[in-house]
């Protein structure tokens, strides 16, 4: 293996016994270029051609209060795959909040879980008290990687080949951009949303293949609220307004408690991809929360959104194997507290009606999809599974829409993934033609590697694995990007 290690970060966190914090949550400060990987098991497939990004959690400094996982600073992961070949770097995303904290030497924000009084600078995004990590989802668009910040941060841009940083996206607007924007492959156009505490509390927006903005439309909505994701369609976009969002009595106290809601249905914004305001069009469902929706499409008359409802979308705290301390924050990031099911939304345009399906019994999450039928009717998703009473992901299921049937693939025990995108195979004619992508964190060997699975039989376990040059620390979302859409929208 060829390294390279870039200097040191400066960090103040001490050792800790916070299950977020130790294990496969351990942060990682060490910054490396890597080529001529060790290959474990297999062979590196020479039919695939792009990059896999990966977006962790990693906390730098010494927490000033309570620590959530989702705090840490945002560290991309990439591997390269061209000719049988990889290729992998690590990088922090050097967001203002980063740099302000290394020049501090610690802490200036607190955590999701602290007091607004926490903080010892203003804050940034929806919640206003807390750092804009850019930790929490990533995707390529117009020939630049993207990160972004689930409660709405600056969306910072990065050099899908070399990691540099590119600095926040100038079409970003002043109220932040959410997690979640989606990319059209077949338009080039990014579709985004944002959410904050004033009026008119939500904006959706479409950045052209050429990376300025083409619309930014108000959403109004009865008041502060919590999206996390939103979908598409060829024509259409889908937004939401769920009833789990802050206690609104404790919000006018600035203490940011979330509450299901359970007295008020869920409410799905429908509007034409470069629609106004005026333009939009609201069904109401059964309350649940939605963290992620996998994808959409429009069917006659119909708007089909697929997504996995939550059933307790606040659950009470763990009753066992939760660490002392932390049972309540360790329920509200375990799929089998708040029991996400894989989940149909049908939203008729001509009647006003919704009708809903429940698509699968599995409790999963996470879904990833052949992004080239994104906004398409499609036939699989590909779902992960969890450790119960814990955010650590240990499996992939494959369904199959048309037929029902699943497929799974379950890791041994202290063997944790990532989110797996499909990455297709290199003239591929069927939707399941490529392979599943993951970094694997091993807790029983202090190691980590990259996986590749056959999406056509999960159950024949990984074609290959690619042992990474150090152990890295979980997070949550990931992408892959085909060369071809890697290189659109570059300058030659």
């Amino acid at each position: 293996m060829k390294l390279f290690r870039h200097p040191p970060v400066v960090t103040s966190l001490k050792p800790s016994n916070h299950p977020y914090l130790t294990g496969a949550w351990t942060p990682l400060h060490e910054e490396v270029d890597a080529e001529d990987l060790e290959v474990i098991e297999g062979v590196v497939p020479t039919d695939i051609a792009g990059i896999y990004v990966r977006n962790t959690e990693n906390q730098v400094h010494q927490p000033l209060g309570r620590h959530h996982p989702f705090d840490g600073d945002a560290m991309l992961h990439r591997i390269e795959f061209s000719n049988g070949r990889v290729r992998y770097g690590n990088r922090f995303v050097r967001t203002r909040c980063f740099a302000a904290e290394q020049e501090a030497g610690e802490s200036l924000w607190g955590g999701l879980a602290d007091p607004v009084s926490t903080a010892k600078r203003p804050g940034f995004g929806a919640h206003g008290a807390i750092k804009d990590s850019a930790s929490t989802d990533v995707v390529v668009h117009a020939g630049k990687i993207l990160a972004t910040f689930y409660q709405c941060g600056e969306a910072y841009q990065i050099d899908p080949d070399t990691l540099e940083d590119l600095g926040v996206a100038p079409w970003a607007p002043i109220d932040g951009v959410s997690a979640h924007c989606k990319v059209d492959e077949t338009t080039g156009e990014l579709l985004f949303f944002n959410y904050s505490k004033h009026p008119p509390y939500m904006h959706y927006g479409v950045v052209g293949a050429d990376g300025r903005l083409k619309s930014y439309v108000p959403v109004a909505l009865p008041g502060p609220r919590l999206p996390h994701d939103m979908a598409f369609t060829e024509h259409y976009s889908i937004l939401n307004d769920l009833p789990t969002f802050w206690d609104e009595r404790l919000l006018e106290r600035d203490i940011h408690a979330v509450r299901f809601h359970d007295s008020l249905p869920s409410r799905f914004a429908v509007i034409p991809r470069h629609g106004g305001a005026e333009d939009i069009r609201w069904f109401e469902a059964a309350p649940c929360y939605a963290l992620h929706f996998v994808n959409a499409y429009e069917d006659g008359d119909e708007i089909v959104v697929d997504g996995y409802f939550q059933e307790e979308p606040t659950p009470g705290p763990l009753a066992e194997g939760a660490v002392a301390g932390h049972e309540h924050l360790m329920a509200y990031l375990d799929m089998h507290s708040f029991k996400s099911r894989l989940h149909r939304w049908r939203f008729n345009l001509r009647t006003g009606e919704t009708v809903e399906q429940r698509l699968s019994d599995r409790i999963v999450e996470f879904g990833m999809m052949n992004a080239r039928h994104a906004g398409k009717p499609y036939r699989y998703v590909y779902s992960v599974t969890a450790k119960p009473g814990w955010f650590l992901f240990n499996g992939f299921v494959k369904h199959d829409l048309l037929t029902g049937e699943t497929t799974e693939l379950m890791l041994e025990e202290g063997r944790y993934a990532s989110e797996a995108p499909f990455a297709p195979r290199i003239g591929a004619v069927d939707e399941d033609d490529g392979y599943l992508i993951s970094f694997v964190i091993d807790e029983n060997r202090g190691t980590s590697e990259c996986i590749l699975v056959d999406a056509k039989d999960l159950a024949a376990g990984p074609v290959c694995r690619i042992a990474l040059p150090h152990k890295i620390s979980s997070g949550t979302h990931a992408v892959w990007a085909d060369r071809s859409v890697v290189d659109t929208g570059r300058a030659d």
